[in-house]
């Protein structure tokens, strides 16, 4: 196991593929852990992939109060130690947040950006409300259907693995996840985002409940030359679901820029 000593905290790693294969980050969306990327890591061999867990998340320590700007800078201390030069970001949902954020405050750090399932402000303040109010009331447990229902389609919903998914979510730490869902509903990043000026892709979901394709291609829209790309049958975690699809995706645009 690899670690970055953060002023949080310990924030786990693992860097996957070869030395001198171009470096691509991979961001989590929120209840999920590295883990979420890798059934598309096992059909994309030569890049060289490094993955974290944001704080609260999976095996890196929770922290205090954050903001998605903090998590861009835990972020950029990751590239700064791990990579020689700028990298490929991808980021899903508030992945794609910290990818956002990162563009926009350190350009330099980045050749391009994958954009997936996200967008430059994700809920309202009363929907965060709400979800914190039932994790902290009544535990991860009592959002857990709800969260498989906005995730994926009905058919990946109607196989066993959506049991693995769902253990993910409850496995979480309430006081990690409400933090990330406090990050969340304080952030807009409408007027940072149209300043970014890498290359960017930016993917939706043609079923995703929790950030809908209408919402991520405007985001993308404010992105000056960002290509937009719908993968059908796809919920908010088309890596998991249509990994095929998704490779088929991005792969391109990795190989254009990530070296």
């Amino acid at each position: 196991m690899q670690v970055l000593n953060r002023p949080w905290g310990a924030m786990h790693y693992r860097i996957d593929g070869p030395q001198d294969g171009p470096a691509v980050v991979f961001a989590n969306s929120l209840g999920t852990d590295l883990r979420l990327w890798d059934a598309l890591l096992a059909q994309m061999p030569g890049i060289r992939a490094i993955r974290f867990d944001k704080r609260g998340h999976g095996l890196s320590d929770e922290g205090e109060e954050y903001s998605i700007a903090d998590l861009a800078e835990d972020c950029a201390a990751l590239i700064e130690a791990t990579a020689s030069g700028p990298v490929v970001l991808v980021g899903l949902s508030i992945g794609g947040m910290i990818a956002q954020a990162l563009a926009a405050a350190r350009p330099e750090l980045l050749r391009a950006l994958v954009l997936s399932n996200t967008a430059a402000k994700m809920g309202t303040a009363e929907s965060w409300a709400e979800r914190i109010e039932a994790v902290e009331t009544r535990g991860i447990a009592a959002i857990a259907d709800t969260i498989m229902e906005r995730w994926f389609a009905p058919k990946f919903r109607a196989t066993p693995e959506l049991a693995l998914w769902r253990n993910m979510v409850l496995r979480s730490s309430p006081t990690g996840y409400v933090a990330a869902c406090r990050a969340l509903a304080a952030t807009d990043l409408t007027r940072t985002t149209a300043t970014i000026t890498r290359p960017t892709l930016v993917v939706a979901g043609d079923t995703d409940g929790s950030s809908p394709a209408e919402l991520v291609e405007a985001t993308a829209r404010l992105i000056p030359g960002a290509d937009f790309r719908i993968i059908p049958e796809a919920g908010h975690l088309p890596c998991v679901e249509q990994p095929e699809a998704y490779v088929r995706t991005i792969a391109p645009f990795l190989q254009e820029h990530a070296r």
